[in-house]
């Protein structure tokens, strides 16, 4: 869905609840100017699907938004337990956020497990909208629950909305010809339809999904549809729910522009169509699938008319093997992963640099080692990303920041791997992947000029005067070697991982050739054009916090807070890894200290310390969530009066 926004405008990440209103009727609507809601149950009760649709509706009501998803990495993890509970949180207001928040206001828990994997994550006050049929004897003590927590006063300090939803779902759909446990599945439907009556979302665009979605079986899509208007009308008569609230579109918080909610993985596939329609070459991606990176695979895959050519390889190595190859045969070329198939692909990406062809690595970060937290994020690869192959064999690194921006991450990395002739490595995570936020759709006449030139001839004179093709001849500018698609006649040339003759590209074991060859390479990494670092420091700040990747958005709302408490903070973001950007060294030499929060043990502090000689502080997290805005700012104030 897309949404119209007509007017540009900047506000603050944070915001208190608004004022109380009355309008005629019954009950009370309050104002709100954001709200953080999470959709909690097992990981087959749909949370995941009730979080998407109450986020596209809130999305095209014209809110700014921020989403979690949070889910097992199993197909179907044991029913009614805390390994098996998936959420989705959404955060949604009336003006500019940047993260999904760090506290739910109200948690529907669909079962016990749910209660218990998510209540201390509740502020005091906060709603809990909790499904009293499934909390029977043998479900609580399934999760540790000695006594009723909806009975005992352990949860007097919130506001307890007890809804048997599984026995009105079921109630509702009895005109329909279906089981009840087929009934019991729209549950979710039901939860969905309250919530949204709660807080005045759209219904059309959910009907219309579900009446696509089960085209094949209209009396699902009925009985679907059933449910989400009975929870609508539950909470519109109930007196359980006396106040509705409202969150005002977020119509100054952007460009004047036409809106849609993007995930990062959505928006990464889309920017990879759009490089390959402005390079005006074919797409092609070799994959295996793996977790979170198999959306981009399923999603280019419906592209077809757009040139796009997906190939689901049999392995990690196949599929990357494949995309080299098509590099070779003049493709924009990409290889979808995450950090077990980085390791898996790393002696191919090591020939793609001896033979000096475009090609896009796309890494979706997840947690590690081995198979690791499938499911969880991280930003731990980025040392493998950069010295993680045999040999002197540097790869540029780009990084994007948030879900919106893996569309201009993509174009980016294209750029860079299509001018400059090398593969490149862009890091996302699963955060940025699952995540979705509101998009500009961006003009296509603003969209940069990918467009190349083959080699079409002979490029060199031997002494003799006759006109050879060299294929290692390169750009004086970038570097770069010509780009000659096989099959050109007089274009014929060697390749392979062996060692390549400066110039000519015949297999050389000569020491001073390897040497050069070694330090051209790296020179042209070094040599890449990348735009210089810009700083956020309005005060003349001493601290400087420096973060990359999807760590932009917790950084960026801490700094606010502690802005508007009136400490002085610098912030500078880095989508650059390799090469970063060449003021970076003065950009550093200007602050007393600097901060680095990354979702991994220190590994851009590492690089900063020993590039630059600087004593970087590290803050650090790896336990698979994204950092908390106020945990940061707590953790960022230390460090001022430190």
């Amino acid at each position: 869905m897309t949404s119209q926004v007509s007017s540009p405008a900047e506000q603050a990440d944070e915001a208190v609840v608004g004022e109380q209103r009355k309008p005629a009727g019954e009950k009370d609507v309050r104002r709100l100017d954001r709200v953080i809601i999470r959709f909690a149950g097992d990981s087959g009760d749909g949370m995941q699907l009730t979080g998407d649709r109450f986020t596209s509706e809130t999305a095209s009501f014209g809110n700014d938004l921020s989403t979690l998803p949070n889910f097992p990495a199993e197909i179907r993890a044991p029913a009614g337990t805390l390994p098996g509970v998936s959420s989705f949180q959404l955060h949604f207001a009336d003006h500019d956020i940047l993260t999904p928040g760090d506290a739910p206001n109200v948690l529907v828990a669909m079962n016990p497990a749910a209660l218990k994997a998510n209540i201390a994550d509740l502020p005091r006050g906060a709603e809990i909208i909790v499904n009293t049929d499934e909390f029977t004897k043998r479900a609580m003590q399934k999760v540790g629950y000695d006594a009723n927590p909806l009975e005992d006063g352990s949860l007097d300090g919130y506001s307890l909305h007890p809804v048997p939803l599984t026995t009105l779902t079921v109630e509702a759909l009895k005109e329909f010809d279906l089981t009840r446990k087929e009934a019991e599945r729209s549950k979710n439907m039901f939860a969905l339809g309250l919530l949204s009556w709660m807080y005045h979302r759209p219904t059309e665009g959910t009907e219309k999904f579900l009446t696509a979605k089960f085209a094949k079986k209209p009396d699902i899509a009925a009985a679907n549809i059933a449910a989400f208007r009975a929870g609508w009308n539950f909470g519109e008569t109930t007196e359980d729910f006396a106040v509705s609230y409202e969150v005002a579109p977020a119509a100054k918080a952007f460009p004047v522009g036409t809106y849609r909610n993007i995930s990062g993985n959505l928006a990464l596939s889309y920017g990879l169509v759009a490089a390959s329609r402005q390079a005006d070459l074919p797409l092609f991606l070799g994959s295996y699938p793996i977790t979170p990176a198999s959306d981009i695979l399923h999603e280019l895959s419906k592209h077809k008319n757009f040139g796009v050519r997906t190939f689901q390889a049999e392995d990690e190595i196949a599929g990357i093997g494949a995309a080299l190859g098509a590099a070779f045969g003049g493709s924009l070329a990409v290889t979808t992963t995450s950090g077990p198939g980085v390791a898996l692909k790393s002696e191919t990406i090591g020939l793609a640099v001896s033979l000096e062809l475009p090609l896009l690595v796309i890494d979706i970060q997840r947690g590690g080692p081995s198979t690791g937290l499938p499911t969880k994020t991280e930003q731990a690869d980025l040392l493998q990303a950069m010295f993680g192959r045999n040999g002197e064999a540097p790869v540029p690194i780009i990084a994007p920041q948030t879900p919106a921006d893996c569309f201009d991450a993509a174009l980016e990395a294209a750029r860079i791997a299509l001018t400059y002739r090398t593969p490149v490595m862009l890091l996302s995570d699963g955060y940025l992947a699952n995540g979705s936020e509101p998009w500009r759709i961006p003009d296509i006449d603003d969209l940069p000029d990918l467009r190349v030139q083959f080699a079409q001839g002979p490029n060199h004179t031997l002494e003799d005067g006759s006109e050879v093709f060299w294929p290692y001849k390169r750009d004086p500018q970038t570097l770069a070697r010509p780009w000659a698609i096989p099959g050109t006649p007089g274009l014929e040339h060697r390749i392979g991982g062996i060692e390549k003759q400066d110039g000519t590209g015949n297999i050389s074991y000569d020491p001073a050739n390897h040497d050069f060859m070694v330090r051209t390479r790296q020179a042209k990494i070094d040599g890449i054009d990348v735009p210089e670092l810009e700083v956020d420091d309005p005060e003349g700040a001493r601290t400087l916090v420096l973060g990359w990747g999807s760590t932009y958005g917790p950084i960026t709302a801490a700094v606010r807070r502690l802005r508007r408490a009136g400490e002085s903070i610098a912030q500078a973001h880095l989508r650059h890894l390799n090469p970063f950007p060449r003021n970076l060294g003065a950009v550093l030499e200007r602050y007393e200290k600097v901060v680095v929060p990354e979702m991994n043990l220190g590994q851009l502090a590492t690089l900063i310390r020993a590039k630059y000689l600087v004593d970087a502080h590290s803050y650090n997290q790896v336990n698979g969530m994204p950092f908390k805005a106020e945990q940061l700012a707590t953790a960022l104030k230390e460090a001022l009066d430190g």
